[in-house]
């Protein structure tokens, strides 16, 4: 376990000088990995977590601060593969504020440091921040002269073929009163549609798919080969400016507006606020529009709107005084579910997924989220239309933690959950548990003749502890089954013979060849003789996985004893056969209804007598064919004292036994300790042999 950061305020100096040494090597890798290479290995939150301690580090122990500290350095140094250009004016990042009582503290210090009077408005301008890539262009009497990225903030890569053939950038500035020098300053993005069908594309070609806009964004930039940046839809967005001996305007909002009269495409969202009033309730409006914007934004940025009162204000390491980044929470974000989507699983489980619109959380576009079952859509009376706050922390899947009640448009009404299978059409229900309880899960009781069902299904027949058939893995599977050469299991076993009238056959489809479709025909034909514990597994039925597929095969036998079992079971759950199931130790009620829903479905006894026209089911090897107890019916009860209850039960299917957990007719020995109760009455009114522990082992010869 990793061990616990000793808390700043506790640090002496020494530790704090290692500490400071640590993070600063811990945040220069990750910023190498976000600014030169898009590929980020820590989420927002973390990486400002770093950031974070390092600063409280800083602020106790300042002599410590140096020119590796964090709080000197922005960003990476440029890539080798880019020529270098230098930044006339520093291209330095800005502080950030993670609660309202920040955002209050730096209004708070503006009016300390500029000496104002309490009634003196501050304006400061309020912008989306874009969560894209920074740039910087060059423009000399209007023209595009060269283009950089920020790199270390003082020295950044040349991308200026590159940014020409972004089309949001323009070759030439427009209108009135261009300077002949200007640094202007924004960020290239990538819209969240023109991001899903690059992916699209990508994915096609069998070219890598980007995790988020941004990412995509910043690789589509740097590429050596400026053709291949063109047909990226890349955009851009200016926000401000490095060099300018002159500029249009006294304020950050008239030199923004100037841009767009040059021809520069700006955040038509910008707005002045004249307190800290205004600035969180624009902060909180960007917050629930995030995503409909049809871009990336990771917060709000605020800027002084005087230039004058910019200028007084200055710079202070490596962010100014004037501007502040209010982030959001890196890993919530609020959307718009625009639909609830019931997938159904293999075991015939109906989850409702939330279809929203996409919005970027820790990092990843998300676009589903988990509603878990119908009880928790109703527990949080989500409705389609809602607006919701979505969570995705870690590798969690994203979840919807509650709606927004005043934002749920008029009409909206609460979701009825499906009582028949989307897919087939079958009841789904939800089964009842010990103790009266009702599943939390409704299930579709279409089972093999269910679509979704069946190919999920069949990759869990072909898995390892089950047929276990080499070269028929998932992708085989949905291969064949959306090709329709295999629809149920026994498909499988009849590929060979129907292959010579598929059209093309197997050897002849792409990825396919003789050899090929020769060597998975062979694995198949070797698995034709199979355990009955393999075989009851295989069949993927709900509660029945390896050790209760062996119980009963142990318990059964033969395939023809267990089916027989099985079909009259689940006809009528006050049989002998009932009885018999739910006594096998280890097999209780829900287990057994399990086994009677799968047989009591027609369709799915019909697909395992096909099955067994094709195999031979083989009974589990014999442990023990001479032992006195072999394929006797044996139970334990009391106090045992020479074993536990596991040992004598494993020690007896060793040697050939049944053991059942109640006594019937069926029933051959009774091994009683002392407290026996029910089940010594029992064995007394069916006339079955009781022995004690002692008898016991002088019999299986161990005594």
């Amino acid at each position: 376990m990793a061990k616990k950061p000793i808390p700043v305020e506790e640090l002496n100096e020494e530790q704090a000088a290692a500490e400071l040494a640590r993070l600063a090597r811990e945040i220069a890798e990750h910023d190498r990995r976000y600014y030169q290479h898009d590929a980020p290995t820590i989420s927002d939150a973390a990486y400002d977590a770093l950031r974070q301690r390092s600063e409280a580090i800083e602020l106790r122990f300042p002599g410590l601060v140096g020119p590796e500290s964090p709080s000197q350095r922005v960003g990476a140094a440029p890539q080798e593969k880019f020529g270098k250009l230098k930044h006339a004016v520093p291209m330095l990042s800005l502080g950030n504020a993670f609660t309202e009582e920040d955002v209050s503290e730096f209004v708070g210090r503006i009016r300390r440091f500029l000496q104002l009077p309490a009634d003196q408005p501050v304006e400061i301008t309020a912008e989306p921040k874009i969560d894209g890539l920074s740039i910087s262009l060059r423009y000399e009497e209007g023209r595009l002269i060269q283009a950089a990225t920020r790199g270390d903030g003082y020295e950044g890569e040349n991308v200026t073929a590159n940014a020409r053939v972004v089309d949001d950038i323009p070759e030439r500035l427009k209108g009135t009163g261009v300077p002949s020098v200007i640094d202007v300053r924004g960020e290239i993005y990538m819209a969240h549609e023109d991001f899903a069908r690059l992916n699209e594309k990508q994915a096609e070609a069998g070219e890598k798919v980007f995790a988020n806009p941004r990412n995509a964004a910043a690789g589509s930039l740097r590429q050596l080969d400026p053709s291949i940046t063109a047909s990226r839809p890349l955009r851009f967005f200016a926000y401000a400016w490095g060099e300018a001996p002159e500029l249009p305007a006294k304020t950050q909002m008239g030199v923004i507006e100037k841009f767009k009269d040059w021809g520069l495409p700006v955040n038509k969202l910008m707005r002045l606020c004249n307190s800290v009033d205004e600035l969180l309730a624009y902060y909180h409006g960007i917050e629930e529009k995030r995503a409909s914007l049809g871009y990336d934004i990771d917060g709000v940025v605020y800027k002084v709107n005087r230039l004058d009162w910019q200028e007084r204000l200055g710079f202070v390491s490596r962010a100014p005084r004037w501007g502040l980044a209010h982030k959001f929470s890196a890993e919530k974000a609020m959307t718009i579910l625009e639909g609830i989507d019931i997938q159904v699983g293999r075991t015939g489980a109906l989850t409702p997924v939330a279809r929203l619109k996409p919005v970027t959380v820790g990092g990843v576009v998300v676009s589903n989220a988990t509603l878990h079952n119908e009880d928790e859509i109703a527990r949080k009376d989500i409705r389609i239309g809602d607006t919701v706050i979505l969570q995705r922390a870690g590798d969690v899947i994203p979840q919807i933690l509650a709606v927004v009640p005043e934002k749920r448009p008029r009409g909206a009404k609460p979701y009825e959950f499906p009582t028949l299978c989307p897919v087939c059409g079958s009841h789904a229900v939800r089964e009842e548990r010990e103790g009266g309880k009702t599943d939390a899960v409704r299930r579709c009781t279409g089972g093999l003749i269910c679509p979704a069902q069946r190919k999920e299904r069949l990759k869990h027949f072909v898995s390892r502890n089950a047929f276990d058939i080499e070269g028929m893995g998932d992708k085989v599977i949905e291969e064949f089954f959306d090709a329709g050469m295999i629809e149920g299991p026994h498909d499988i076993f009849t590929l060979e013979a129907r292959d010579r009238k598929l059209q093309p056959p197997l050897a002849q489809r792409e990825g396919w060849g003789e050899a090929s479709a020769r060597k998975l025909f062979d694995a198949i034909a070797a698995r034709r003789k199979i355990p009955l514990d393999r075989f009851i597994f295989a069949l993927g039925i709900r509660h029945i996985g390896e050790t209760n597929a062996r119980l009963l095969a142990r318990g059964y036998g033969t395939i023809d004893a267990f089916l027989a079992a099985m079909e009259t079971a689940a006809k009528d759950r006050s049989s002998e056969a009932w009885h018999e199931l739910t006594s096998l130790g280890g097999i209780g009620e829900i287990v057994a209804g399990g086994l009677a829903e799968f047989f009591g479905e027609p369709h799915n006894t019909r697909e395992v007598r096909k099955l067994l026209d094709e195999l031979e089911v083989v009974p589990l090897e014999a442990v023990s064919t001479s032992s006195p107890v072999s394929g006797k019916t044996v139970v334990f009860t009391g106090a045992l004292e020479k074993m536990t209850r596991e040992e004598a039960k494993t020690m007896a299917e060793r040697l050939g036994a049944k053991v059942a957990g109640s006594v019937s007719k069926k029933t051959d020995l009774v091994v009683a300790g002392p407290g026996a109760g029910s089940k010594l009455k029992d064995a007394q009114k069916y006339g079955v042999e009781v022995i004690d522990e002692d008898e016991w082992f002088k019999r299986v010869g161990k005594g």
